[in-house]
């Protein structure tokens, strides 16, 4: 599909954020699923030159329980990478009616379609690389809660994937920005979305943010501490003491965690210099 040609503006209806003014990002069509189509805005870095010199991308996935959310999510993320000289994208993904999902065979549930899209939107990520100016080699991937755990599956899971996505382009990323991603034990039920049955030593370098009071919490410990049984040392985590699940989506920790973010990607060579935000003077801090 030609790029110019996907190029599709609409209107997200308002989720998560409300108050959030960020403008959407240049919107496309990276494919069709269930006879519907399904975007992503990518923002872009101002007097980005796509024919120069090409940058890491970013594409961030939202929240909403499997079935429901919106790309308003991630906007403010997208635009502050931006800014900081990243292609910085959100995508949407196909989710099942309680009709649809009811209709399911047994042993499956409805999160298997919101992976099989993000595995196509990686992928057409990487296709239209030369196009958007990135470097496909170093794509990093993240999102909040059910969006956490669909990238996380997308680039780990080998199945799962659309027969119809281009040839020669993997889902595999460089690095993971995940905000209080929602690893669940019921996942075991269905193995082709359990996270545990595909976490491996050589994880690419993540970062997890979680709120102490966060009931989604303890599926991470559990993935945190196979993760270190394993060898892994790649893998961080950082806390906000007293916070429940989605404390990221408002300021002052919408700010803190992208702070903290931003020194994660610094730290993996994906970013130079300070971040541009300035910390709350309110003085919310994570913990380590």
């Amino acid at each position: 599909m030609n790029l110019r040609i996907a190029l599709l503006l609409f209107v997200v209806a308002p989720l998560f954020a409300a108050e959030d003014s960020t403008p959407p990002g240049k919107a496309y069509v990276y494919k069709h699923s269930a006879g519907k189509p399904r975007q992503m805005e990518i923002y872009f870095p101002e007097d980005h030159d796509p024919a120069g010199k090409k940058v890491p991308g970013v594409i961030l996935f939202h929240g909403g329980g499997w079935g429901s959310g919106s790309l308003l999510q991630f906007r403010a993320a997208c635009q502050y990478f931006a800014s900081r000289g990243l292609v910085c994208a959100t995508a949407e993904y196909r989710m099942l009616s309680k009709e649809e999902t009811a209709a399911l065979p047994k042993g499956e549930t409805k999160k298997r379609v919101c992976i099989t899209d993000a595995k196509s939107a990686i992928r057409w990520f990487k296709e239209h690389s030369d196009e958007l100016g990135i470097d496909p080699t170093r794509i990093i991937t993240g999102g909040g809660s059910a969006g956490g755990h669909i990238s996380a599956l997308a680039t780990l899971n080998p199945g799962l994937n659309d027969p119809t996505d281009p040839e020669g382009f993997d889902t595999s990323v460089v690095a993971y920005l995940w905000f209080n991603p929602a690893f669940s034990p019921d996942d075991a039920m269905d193995s082709e979305i359990d996270v545990q049955r595909f976490l491996k030593k050589n994880l690419a370098p993540a970062i997890a943010f979680f709120g102490t009071e966060d009931n989604w919490k303890k599926g991470w410990d559990t993935t945190f501490a196979s993760l270190t049984s394993l060898g892994n040392t790649t893998t961080e985590q950082q806390l906000a003491t007293g916070e429940a699940h989605g404390f990221f989506n408002k300021d002052p920790w919408q700010t803190v965690t992208l702070i903290a973010a931003d020194r994660f990607l610094v730290e993996q060579g994906l970013l130079t210099g300070e971040a541009t935000l300035k910390a709350p003077s309110s003085g919310e801090k994570l913990v380590k």
